[in-house]
């Protein structure tokens, strides 16, 4: 199988990236971090767009050579969704927020690790 499982994820990293750096109530709200008038609190919505990561990791695995380059990438999403399931499970305020939002992490990091084990391409 060639690259495509990591390009799929990668643009889907990608996308989510960019619809939190414009809505950072995408995250906010699952997260409950949203005021009761479901407004993101400003600091808040800058923490939420460190995000951009997301962006910056997406497209890294959109865009690397086949091999170590796009190992390196899908690697450093891996790791980056693997932290955060660990930081929102045991840090947000709301126990039911942090198994949903732990849970949604992990299940980001668990995808772009398979994509990265069933490509070739990462492989090499």
């Amino acid at each position: 199988m060639g690259a495509w499982p990591v390009r799929w994820a990668g643009a889907a990293t990608a996308a989510y990236g960019v619809g939190i750096l414009v809505r950072p109530a995408l995250m906010a709200r699952p997260c409950g971090l949203d005021d009761e008038d479901g407004s993101v609190p400003a600091a808040t919505a800058l923490l939420i767009r460190v995000g951009a990561r997301d962006l910056a990791s997406g497209l890294a695995m959109l865009a690397a050579k086949e091999g170590s380059a796009l190992r390196a990438a899908t690697v450093c999403r891996v790791a980056s969704d693997l932290g955060d399931a660990v930081l929102f499970g045991t840090q947000l305020p709301d126990p039911a927020a942090r198994r949903k939002a732990a849970a949604v992490a992990g299940g980001w990091g668990a995808l772009c690790a398979v994509a990265g084990l069933v490509s070739r391409s990462v492989r090499k």
